[in-house]
């Protein structure tokens, strides 16, 4: 007596073993790695376009620190000799030439951000969050650069030194310097904003995913 024999498998199961592209006997697309998708540059592509794009944003602080040293208000100082010691204080006390500084550093870093945010988005408007970080990133070393350089270019660093040469009572302009340090986050914030505004409103859109349709044909009773 011989062993039944075993039934073959349906014909979609031939198909699948023999044929491992696709059921429905169409190649299926290749497999790509998560480092490297379909309808974009790889990621090592986009972190060298955001690092280029934090380096090139970042370069915008030296603009940034001439303004705010150039346009920034002066702080009138005045020195005085208590014992054998000169100290320096605010000639007006309720004066807001401090406050304008900060003021002044601000409103040029938003200025900036808007700038480099439309600059950048001209120049890839596919955007991407490797992008969009590097963006972040550059408008934050373009700030500490801008408050470092206006610093370095204003002379008037030593202000015990600047009040005993100008002589007792006398007002003189105070050193730069940045009162509010949460204005150096201005130029980050502005240049994030406007850039995911304008991706979200004039950036490329995937392209609708429909169902597949199904086939026409005659069906067979069961």
């Amino acid at each position: 007596m011989s062993a039944p024999l075993t039934p073959p498998p349906p014909p979609h199961e031939q198909a699948d073993a023999s044929y491992p592209h696709g059921r429905d006997g169409h190649a299926a697309p290749p497999r790509q790695g998560w480092w490297h998708e379909q309808d974009g540059p790889g990621t090592k592509a986009e972190l060298r376009e955001a690092a280029v794009t934090a380096g090139a944003v970042a370069l915008g602080g030296v603009l940034l620190g001439v303004l705010w040293w150039w346009l920034a208000p002066r702080v009138p100082y005045v020195g005085n000799v208590i014992g054998d010691t000169w100290v320096v204080y605010l000639k007006d006390s309720e004066g807001e030439q401090g406050i304008a500084v900060d003021g002044t550093f601000a409103l040029l870093a938003l200025g900036l951000g808007v700038v480099s945010a439309l600059a950048v988005f001209l120049v890839r408007r596919r955007g991407g969050v490797p992008l969009v970080v590097g963006l972040g990133v550059g408008g934050l070393l373009g700030s500490v650069l801008a408050w470092r350089l206006g610093m370095w270019l204003d002379p008037a660093q030593d202000a015990i030194a600047q009040a005993r040469s100008v002589g007792k009572g006398v007002a003189f302009d105070a050193p730069l310097k940045l009162g509010a340090k949460g204005a150096l986050l201005a130029w980050p914030f502005a240049a994030l904003v406007l850039h995911l505004g304008l991706t979200a409103l004039f950036g490329p859109r995937d392209p609708e995913q429909f169902p597949p349709a199904e086939p026409h044909g005659p069906q067979r009773e069961a």
